[in-house]
């Protein structure tokens, strides 16, 4: 079946669409990319999804618009790659709560699925979040059972971790994929990815940068330890698994007290994005000390994957680990999440449950996503 899976992350940087043969039963699927791109963001829609994302304000009508703009800018990034049979769409988080023992979670992702469905004249599945946290669960992540089906190693330990704005982890015992998954597979959030990041280089370029590219700010500074440990005895890294984070915590206001924190130290730009950027690592790694054992390998993907100064603060605190990305096990780390949306929809559309209990916290396994056909709004 060839699906088109498209997804925006915590960093809002833009559309990833890629185009995907997917073939298999189960878990026992199998992808070919056939095309994939990146459609950014019009500077003012990204710009209103920041301020949603940071808490401002808005008027119903306003949100009802940007909800359209979202699902028009999602149909235009797929129709670029040409015809499908069906459409998996992530959406654009704009809020998640994680759920607590007073409350359940909430999780809102923008650009409608019937909408997309009549622009693109695709069936398309959207909502993925919906179901596994009416069961309980956290609602994320989402790809660590498309992780454990396309890469897991028969001998090998793994960790498949992805950067984005926030950074989230699968790990992978060693697993033929022959039968069902190991239960030993477990993921979770591990914090702030390139969000505080990608935060701290808009305000000191006054908008005129989003990112570090390849982490060359930071590399001209030099990491504060004080502050890093100081960060990392926030309760999110003491939380147990399973857990999940975004914005709501790791975003404008909590990048701001840091930024004041790094001032009172005398702090250079370059020092603050360089102890940043070791954050980020300290956090993934520390994560790791959670994990039955550590891995043989971590397979990185989303944007943080290309920051050279980022991974080489990883290699550090990862001194025994092969670090690699998910391009050397067969899988695109710019289009990865992208193409994890392409399996989910897949399952979705045959039937087969989308979520793993012992990630998401779910009380029972669930088909994840709503299905929406060509003029027929009705959810299945």
């Amino acid at each position: 079946m060839k699906v088109i899976g498209l997804m925006s992350g915590t960093s809002v940087d833009g559309i990833d669409a890629a185009l995907v043969e997917v073939t298999g039963k189960g878990y026992g699927v199998k992808v070919e990319l056939l095309a994939a791109h990146t459609a950014d963001y019009s500077p003012s829609l990204r710009d209103r999804i920041l301020a949603v994302c940071a808490n401002k304000p808005l008027a119903m009508a306003d949100i009802a618009g940007m909800d359209d703009d979202i699902a028009i800018a999602f149909a235009n990034a797929a129709n670029h790659l040409g015809t499908a049979e069906l459409i998996a769409s992530h959406g654009q988080t704009v809020y998640h709560r994680p759920p607590t023992a007073q409350q359940m979670g909430y999780s809102w992702q923008m650009g409608r699925g019937e909408l997309i469905a009549e622009l693109t004249q695709t069936p398309t599945i959207s909502n993925f979040r919906a179901a596994d946290i009416a069961a309980g669960g956290q609602g994320a992540p989402l790809v660590p059972p498309v992780d454990a089906s396309l890469l897991s190693h028969a001998q090998h330990h793994r960790c498949v971790q992805n950067i984005g704005g926030i950074g989230n982890l699968t790990y992978l015992p060693p697993w033929d994929r022959a039968g069902p998954p190991p239960a030993a597979i477990v993921g979770w959030d591990t914090g702030p990815g390139n969000a505080l990041i990608d935060w701290a280089v808009s305000l000191f370029s006054d908008g005129n940068l989003t990112y570090d590219h390849n982490g060359d700010w930071a590399a001209q500074g030099h990491p504060c330890q004080r502050l890093i440990d100081q960060w990392l005895a926030q309760s999110f890294f003491r939380q147990p698994p399973p857990k999940s984070t975004g914005r709501e915590l790791f975003g404008a206001d909590y990048g701001q007290r840091c930024w004041q924190e790094a001032q009172a130290l005398d702090l250079s730009q370059a020092d603050f994005l360089s102890t940043l950027t070791a954050f980020t690592a300290a956090t993934i790694a520390d994560s790791y000390q959670q994990l039955p054992c550590l891995p043989d390998e971590v397979l990185l993907c989303g944007g943080g994957s290309q920051n050279g100064y980022l991974r080489s603060q990883l290699q550090l605190r990862l001194p025994s680990v092969n670090l690699m990305t998910t391009d050397d096990a067969g899988i695109s780390s710019s289009h990865k999440e992208a193409i994890a949306f392409t399996v989910l929809g897949y399952w979705r559309w045959h039937q087969h449950p989308g979520n793993i209990l012992a990630v998401t916290g779910a009380r029972q396994p669930c088909l994840l996503g709503n299905i929406y056909t060509v003029g027929d709004s009705v959810n299945n």
